[in-house]
């Protein structure tokens, strides 16, 4: 696949170094690079005017911070910087990037680069994708290539950084050097990187930005989201300066991470709520249909289960007040120093959706507390919030992610079937194969989807995945069908592989969708593979609990 093509991280020279390690310069000038982790694990940077108004407007707010003593940013819409990114928002305290319209959630990180490298000077490297598209090298490895060319080099590995891959400059070709796949690799000029404390004004006013135009509460419509759960240094520490100093040995100011006070109708307030609407997430990948799947003929057909737009009778949509009361006890007193982390307001003060929401039942100051995870919300917040989602009888947790009830996705109508076949899967070889096909067509979107009464598409169906037929293979099958039943494994979106949108993508849990060489990371050996898709069952609300109800 496309993804694995592109390389990873690291810290390593050509076969024959050309210049110094990127990330470190004798020059006192640097770059600060923005970058976005893809659900393949691969860092992406965002354009040079991106990552300057990202610079800007903390700059901006610690400036405003000092003078006035008010906390700092803790969002920032990109759509003023470019107006294709319009629906992203990056949430500054946990270095993420929120989808407002998917809920789709991705690490961010930020890394200072030499003044005189392929980012100060703009210079980025990108491979060509399955669509005929470019997709950049993650920025280190553009500083990498960049050295290498600028020194004459006709050739470099990028064995040393971790990844299979051999750029040719002559050819202007990326090989894989097992497979002997290759590749079209460019060399683009765009608007330098911005050097830290000194970017330049980029404004509303100068860069046409387009707002988004969803509701400020939207339910969870997703493409796949990448795991929260990220082991970067730069979300692990207690601030933000700490984290940016830490990224390359260059010192930056520390920002101390606060929560402050956004406007309630802002674009991250949106993009929060829609993660919020959504399970935790976890790696998923978007992939083709492996020509493969055709070759095996099963032995034994498991069964087809179907699956249409109602969701089962007991995610039967509910009154929303009765759901939130529910879920939620009414606190007598609020915690004085606690926010809402849904309107960022104090809890002691009124919900910051008064204005929007309305209940004759519940009190605009009512603070509510989880009953089982035992964190607390305005009601009203709640409300919302549940209001404006599926609405089917189920709560999640804004801070940590419990559901409360039986979650029901988006999926439109379609058929699972499931078969098995004797052929062994790579690191499994003490047994068969389950092969899973998916069957959904192209039709028309209901009111849970982006654009109602709007036709969407449905490509690359149907999908082929594979599991090993032993007894955590199985049981991972079990809980699939559970899953496929409350409609959680497909949505209709935009995909993150072509940009369609108003089509049919993977929603939350990872398939294998090949049978072997996992080098694209889509196929087998993997040994950790059954244990992660565990995991993210249960981040949806699917467990051995829901097997036999």
């Amino acid at each position: 696949m496309a993804a694995a093509q592109g390389a990873g991280s690291g810290s390593a020279g050509p076969s024959s170094p050309p210049a110094s390690a990127p990330g470190h310069s004798s020059s006192s000038s640097a770059v600060a690079v923005w970058e976005w982790q893809d659900e393949f694990g691969r860092w992406r940077p965002y354009r040079g005017n991106v990552c300057s108004y990202i610079e800007q407007v903390i700059q901006a707010s610690q400036q405003k911070g000092r003078r006035s003593g008010s906390g700092l940013v803790s969002s920032i819409p990109l759509g003023h910087a470019d107006p294709a990114l319009a629906p992203y928002v990056i949430d500054i305290p946990s270095l993420t990037q929120f989808r407002q319209d998917t809920g789709t959630m991705r690490a961010v990180r930020r890394h200072v680069f030499p003044g005189d490298s392929a980012a100060g000077q703009g210079i980025v490297w990108e491979w060509q994708n399955d669509e005929g598209g470019w997709s950049p090298y993650e920025m280190n490895v553009c500083v990498f290539l960049e050295q290498a060319h600028a020194t004459n080099h006709q050739r470099v590995d990028l064995g040393p950084l971790g990844y299979n891959y051999e750029v040719d400059f002559v050819a202007l070709v990326q090989t894989n050097k097992t497979t002997r796949f290759r590749r079209s690799v460019q060399r683009r000029l765009d608007a330098p990187y911005p050097v830290p404390g000194r970017t330049a004004s980029v404004s509303s006013s100068n860069v046409g930005f387009v707002p988004y135009n969803k509701p400020a509460l939207t339910g969870a419509r997703s493409t796949p989201r990448l795991s929260a759960q990220n082991n970067l240094v730069l979300a692990q520490t207690g601030s933000l300066g700490a984290a940016l100093a830490a990224s390359n040995g260059v010192s930056a100011q520390s920002l101390p991470v606060k929560m402050p006070k956004p406007s309630r109708l802002n674009q991250a307030l949106a993009g929060m709520t829609a993660i919020l609407m959504s399970a935790a997430g976890l790696p998923v990948h978007l992939t083709r249909v492996p020509q493969a799947a055709s070759t095996h003929k099963a032995s034994k057909k498991h069964s087809s289960v179907k699956e249409g737009r109602k969701v089962s009778k007991k995610a039967t949509p509910t009154e929303p007040e009765s759901v939130v009361k529910k879920y939620l006890e009414e606190l007598k007193g609020a915690p004085a120093d606690e926010d809402c982390m849904i309107c960022m307001e104090k809890l002691s003060s009124p919900s910051g959706y008064s204005d929007s929401c309305q209940s004759s039942t519940i009190r605009p100051e009512a603070v509510g507390r989880l009953r089982n995870c035992q964190h607390s919300f305005h009601m009203l917040c709640m409300l919302a919030m549940y209001s404006n989602g599926n609405k089917d009888g189920s709560l999640q947790c804004p801070s940590c992610k419990t559901i409360y009830g039986e979650k029901t996705g988006t999926q439109p109508k379609g058929k699972m079937e499931i078969s098995t076949f004797p052929q062994s899967l790579p690191g499994h070889k003490d047994c068969g194969t389950i092969r899973i096909v998916y069957h959904i067509s192209r039709g028309i979107q209901g009111p849970e989807h982006p654009n109602p009464g709007m036709p969407y598409t449905a490509r690359g169906f149907p999908r082929y995945c594979y599991l090993p037929d032993n007894e955590k293979g199985r049981k991972v099958l079990e809980l699939l069908k559970v899953a496929w039943r409350r409609r959680l494994i497909f949505t209709v979106g935009t995909s993150n592989t072509t940009g369609e949108s108003n089509t049919v993508v993977w929603n939350e849990i990872h398939h294998k969708t090949e049978m072997d060489s996992n080098l694209s990371g889509h196929g087998y050996p993997d040994p950790n593979y059954l244990d992660n898709v565990l995991a993210e069952l249960a981040a949806q609300g699917v467990t051995e609990d829901c097997l036999g109800q």
